[in-house]
Formats: structure tokens, sequence, C-alpha cells
């Protein structure tokens, strides 16, 4: 059984996750202490000091340090502001994902017969859904906003943690213990989230942060169509600006930040998630 400093010394053994972690923590910080980072609001329409105009397109300077969009916003202060919707998107849809997976794993594998057969068609079906055209299906039936995206993201990634949690509970249903546990006179909710639940939760802390980075790049890639919250700054509705307004050739700098930003905190994820593997199989170790 693994325990918290287990996890933390898995991490910290590996160099390239222990980077991954620092560089989470980082973005954590940024995302919290944003508004302390930046004289600016992400919204605010700037001045150049130098020549008392709008800073329309200004590169990186030391007045603004990665420049300034189209309409005079600076950039740095965009970035810092949209480490929030990157996280709370990626971390929330995590949430999400893993939740329904490991439920619709336990039930399947440990009740089998035709409840196994009805949730391993509706994963199929799932898996047979693309996840872009269904995102703009939906957003545009409902509207664009963070709560939805995180939905959808919900409803289609649960797919991969549950058939692999179901392929593992199907195996320890037939261990001993769990078949001392029924003639003990357990009750299925508890030999399901007593008995299997402790032995899956390997395999489903795998998922976090495989499902961290999905939901990152499918909240970048929805917004980058123009179906992202219009209310929210993210990294990817900047990208989506600098494309539409015809900038991304020149302002080289207003694509840069964001997309190293999106870079940078999906492979410190899988990073992690690479650390994580051993747990899960133990001859990776050998």
């Amino acid at each position: 059984m693994f325990t918290r400093s287990s996890l933390l010394r898995e991490i910290l053994a590996d160099r390239l996750a222990a980077f991954g972690l620092i560089m989470v923590m980082v973005f954590a910080l940024i995302a919290i202490f944003a508004p302390a980072l930046t004289p600016y609001d992400p919204m605010d329409v700037l001045i150049n000091p130098e020549t008392g105009k709008a800073a329309i397109l200004q590169p990186p300077s030391r007045y603004f340090v990665f420049g300034t969009t189209n309409l005079a916003r600076d950039v740095f202060t965009q970035v810092l502001f949209g480490s929030r919707i990157a996280l709370l998107v990626g971390l929330t849809s995590a949430l999400v994902v893993t939740i329904i997976g490991m439920n619709v794993g336990l039930l399947a594998g440990y009740y089998g017969g035709s409840v196994d057969m009805v949730l391993m068609r509706i994963v199929d079906i799932a898996y047979s859904v693309p996840f872009v055209p269904f995102a703009i299906l939906l957003i545009s039936l409902l509207q664009p906003s963070t709560f939805n995206l995180i939905m959808i993201v919900g409803l289609l990634m649960w797919r991969s943690p549950a058939r692999v949690i179901r392929a593992q509970v199907l195996s320890l249903a037939q261990r001993p213990y769990i078949k001392a546990a029924r003639v003990a006179g357990a009750s299925n909710f508890r030999i399901m989230y007593v008995h299997l639940l402790p032995n899956i939760l390997p395999i489903v802390l795998l998922y976090v942060p495989l499902s961290v980075g999905w939901a990152i790049m499918a909240e970048a890639s929805v917004s980058f169509l123009g179906f992202g919250d219009p209310h929210a700054i993210s990294w990817g509705g900047m990208l989506q600006s600098a494309f539409a307004t015809g900038a991304m050739r020149v302002a080289w700098w207003w694509t840069l930040a964001p997309g190293l930003a999106i870079v940078l905190l999906v492979i410190s994820v899988y990073f992690i998630n690479r650390a994580l593997e051993p747990i899960v199989n133990p001859s990776l170790r050998e």
C-alpha cells in the first residue's frame, strides 16, 4: 500500500518528475498571486511612456516584458491570469474524470454480466465520439463557459480510466479476501469501496496527471477555435486572438508566451505521471 511519503519519494527520485512538480507548484503560485505579480489588469489599454500613445503590438521591452497585443494589452499579465483557467479546468476536469471513470470501472468489474456489458458499450460509444466536434456542438447548443467545458471533458475523458480500472477489478474480484468478505456478509458497497478501492488507487492516481494534461490541451484547443469562455483570459484564447487578427506572423511575442506556457505545464504534468508509473507496474523498475 502506497503512502503520501512514498509518492513524494517516487517523484523526487526522478529528476524530470521533480522538475515537473516544481513547475506545477510555480504555476499554482502564479495563478493564486497573479494580481500581485503585475501592475496591470489583463484588460487595461496601456500607454507607451516614451511616445505617450497606445502601446499597440509593442515587442518585449523594459516597460512590457512579454510585449503587448493589438489592443495595447500586456501579454505578460494575460499569461499570468491565463494560468488560472488552465489549472482550474485541468484540476477540476481531472477530478470529474477520475470520479466517473473509477466508479464505472468498479461497477463494471465487480458486477460483471449485463452491468458490465452495458457500461462497456457506453465506453465504446464514448471512444467513438471525437472530442473537438462534440465540444463545439455542445458549447454551441449551450454557451461558451468554463463550467460547460469542464463538464464536456468529464463526459468523454473518463472512458480510458474506466476500462483500465474495470480490467483490474475483474482480477481482484476473484481474490480470496474478496470471497471471504462476501462470506462474512459484507455488502456490495463495502466490498467495492473498502476492499477493492484501496487496491486500485495506484491506477486511479496514475490517471489524475494524465487527465490534467488532457484537460489543459482540450481547453486550449477549444479556446483557439473560438469556443472558449469569452469572459475569461486563457492561453488558448490569446492564441486565437493573435490568429484572428492576423498578428500571429508579425507579433511573435503574442503567441510565444502562451504557447510556451501550455507546453511547459503539460510537459510538467506528464513528467510527474511518468514517475508514478512504477507504482502501478513495479516491473518498470527493472
